[in-house]
Parts: structure tokens; C-alpha cells; sequence
């Protein structure tokens, strides 16, 4: 099969992932790239099961993370999925293949980018996605110890598709808000 539905993709990550905050984390990635998807008028569900998917693998590979991202194929063949272009997504995210098409571009940025806006969240007054804006955003961007894991750089790389910095953490943060429940936020 190439295709699952969300349904079967939130399953699968249960199945295969303990860690509540990882799963959320994955959850974010998916809803942040059906987003960006719907910009650049892509396939939105593909999009998102890239994202949702693209860690499935983190906790078989923690100790072992040169591993990263083939186990998460492997998983995924075995489970019957086979497309190509999911694949390569989860591949260039950590770097097992060169970035080169939308999808590949759009989730190496987000997969930093998710954590970062979950750092602002708890940091701002109201704790929730609701409460941030761009200014806050941007004024925590800048600050170089804030979220430190989160690489500016990597997420500045959504620029290579024509978006501003600022136009994806925007994107990116409505995304989240649509599954605030799921992400707690």
C-alpha cells in the first residue's frame, strides 16, 4: 500500500513510541507540513503522514542514531507501506539523503521548528499556542539559549521555498492550534 489514512498513521506511532512528548512532537510535525502542504498546493494528506511517520524509529535508534531514519523505512515496509517520496522525506530530515523536493525541504524545517513553538507556548503567560503571536515568536527566535536544540538554521532553511521565516512560524503555529487537545497546548 501507498497510502494510509491519519487514523493508521496515529496508530502506528502509538504502537511504536512510548514517549508522550514524542508522539505529540510527531502529531505537530504532521499538522505543520499539511499546512505548508496546502501553501505550496501540495498533497496535504501525504504531506502529513511524512510528518506524523518521519520519528517513527526514535526510540529503536536513540542509542544508535546513524541509524535514524532507515529504521523508520524498515518499520514502515514491514508494516506493508511503500512510497517513495514518505520515504525520502523521513530520509533527508536527518540527513540520510540529500534534500531535494518540496516535501523534503518543508519537513527538515518543521521537525526543529515544532519543539520551538512548544518552548514559546510554555513560556508565554497564557501557556498555550493561543496566546503567542509573531512578535513573541521572533523575540524568542533571537534568543540564542532559548530552546537551544531548536537550530535556527535548520528552520530558516524554509526559505529555500520562497516563505519567510516569519510567514512559517505563522503557518506552522496555526497548525498546531488545529490539534491544540492532541498536543495538550
Amino acid at each position: 500500500m501507498n497510502r494510509i489514512t491519519r487514523t493508521e498513521a496515529v496508530k502506528w506511532i502509538h504502537e511504536a513510541i512510548s514517549k508522550p512528548n514524542l508522539i505529540k512532537h510527531m502529531l505537530a510535525t504532521g499538522a505543520c507540513m499539511k499546512y505548508l502542504a496546502r501553501k505550496f498546493n501540495e498533497d496535504k494528506d501525504l504531506w502529513e503522514i511524512a510528518g506524523i511517520l518521519h520519528d517513527i524509529d526514535y526510540e529503536y535508534t536513540v542509542e544508535n542514531p546513524e541509524e535514524h531514519g532507515t529504521v523508520s523505512v524498515r518499520i514502515l515496509k514491514d508494516r506493508g507501506f511503500e512510497n517513495q517520496e514518505v520515504f525520502d522525506a523521513i530520509l533527508s530530515h536527518c540527513g540520510r539523503k540529500e534534500i531535494e523536493k518540496n516535501i523534503e525541504k518543508a519537513i527538515y524545517a518543521v521537525d526543529p521548528t515544532t519543539g520551538f513553538l512548544v518552548a514559546c507556548a510554555l513560556m508565554h503567560p497564557s501557556k498555550s499556542l493561543d496566546g503567542l503571536d509573531i512578535d513573541f515568536i521572533m523575540k524568542r527566535f533571537k534568543e540564542k539559549r532559548f530552546a537551544a536544540g531548536a537550530s535556527r538554521e535548520q528552520m530558516k532553511s524554509i526559505e529555500d521555498l520562497g516563505v519567510s521565516l516569519e510567514e512559517f512560524l505563522m503557518i506552522c503555529l496555526e497548525a498546531m492550534k488545529s490539534i491544540k487537545e492532541e498536543l495538550g497546548l
